[in-house]
Formats: structure tokens, C-alpha cells, sequence
């Protein structure tokens, strides 16, 4: 019996993925609005993290996006302005590469601390973040979620510790929250490509 339980578990493990929702799907839950889509922020200069001594006002001190990230993050708007996406709040971590992300594809941001990122921060500030981000996410499900889609811009570290997948940069999530403010993720979007921006203009 157990051996056919194990068996029973792995096969959904390996299942699993190719349960996830198709692009199309997600674009048509997308244009329902009520979901997240947490955005990693697109393409950077070559590096990991950001140069020693660096200061979170100043963008020049910073690991910023790479021309063709700036590219991809207005291909993204373009293709949200395509599928007739509907957003409400663009939250985005205080980094300058996720603002910029967030204001090329969404015209706007508004940067809030809890999605800044986690890789300098032990586990308390990790574990300050996350209660703070599914506090807010609690909070728009009991009210019914929102007209729009909002969209959270942020770091890999953050996405790990928030759902547990890893995203190239410019990749997306589209998920559910649940009442506890933890999000059902319904599948991921790819970055979107430049001649999506030019069909879309």
C-alpha cells in the first residue's frame, strides 16, 4: 500500500506542471481581472544584486535595467494593452529596476518597502516582508478582490519566498489569493516579445 501511495504522489509531481493554465487561459483570466500577476523585473546589465555601497536612491549606484530590458518591459504593456488586460494598483519594489519595469509597461508605480529585495535581509526581514505582503493581498481578498488586476513587481528571492518558483527576468505569475493572503498560482506568462509591442501599437 504504501508503495502505491508513493508511486500515486510522484505521478502527480510529475503531472503537475502540465496542469498549469495555457497562456491563452491566463490572458482570458487576466481580461476578467480580480487576479496578481507578480512580474520579476526585466532583463539588467550582466551582475547579481547590486554594486558594493550601493544606495537605493540614487539609480546610478545601482545594477539597472539593460537596453533590451527596457525593451521588454514596454512589449510587456504592449501586450497587456493588446489582450485588453484591466489593472488597478502596480506595486513595485523600491529598486530602481523594478520601478523602471513597472512605469515602462505600466505608465506608473507606486513603491512600498515589503516588495524591496530580501537578499541582504536575514530571516526576520524576510519574514517581515511576507506577513506585510499577504497582509495586503488578505485584505483585497476580503473585499472581494478588485476591479482591475494589480501586479506586484519584484526580485526572484522574493518570488522564491513568496510562491517558490523561480522566474527568468520578465517572466510573470498569474495567481489567485487566498482568504490567508497566500497566492494559488494558475501558471506563468512568458516575457513578451518585441514585435508583440509593434502588433499592439
Amino acid at each position: 500500500m504504501a508503495r502505491r501511495i508513493l508511486l500515486y504522489w510522484l505521478l502527480l509531481s510529475c503531472l503537475g506542471p502540465a496542469w498549469a493554465a495555457t497562456p491563452d487561459e491566463l490572458w482570458r483570466r487576466l481580461q476578467a481581472g480580480g487576479h496578481v500577476l507578480v512580474v520579476r523585473h526585466a532583463a539588467t546589465e550582466p551582475g547579481i544584486g547590486d554594486p558594493p555601497g550601493f544606495t537605493l536612491g540614487d539609480c546610478a549606484t545601482q545594477r539597472n535595467l539593460s537596453l533590451p530590458g527596457r525593451e521588454d518591459a514596454r512589449a510587456l504593456g504592449a501586450a497587456m494593452r493588446q489582450h485588453g488586460v484591466p489593472v488597478a494598483r502596480v506595486l513595485s519594489s523600491r529598486w530602481c529596476r523594478c520601478q523602471d519595469t513597472a512605469r515602462l509597461a505600466f505608465g506608473r508605480a507606486e513603491p512600498v518597502p515589503m516588495l524591496d529585495s530580501m537578499m541582504g535581509d536575514g530571516d526576520d526581514g524576510r519574514t517581515r516582508k511576507l506577513a506585510e505582503l499577504r497582509r495586503t493581498l488578505a485584505a483585497q481578498a476580503g473585499q472581494g478582490g478588485v476591479p482591475g488586476n494589480l501586479v506586484l513587481v519584484t526580485h526572484d528571492v522574493n518570488i522564491q519566498a513568496l510562491t517558490g518558483d523561480k522566474l527568468a527576468q520578465g517572466e510573470m505569475l498569474v495567481a489567485t489569493v487566498r482568504p490567508d493572503g497566500t497566492l494559488a498560482v494558475l501558471g506563468r506568462l512568458g516575457v513578451p516579445k518585441s514585435a508583440d509591442a509593434v502588433q499592439a501599437m
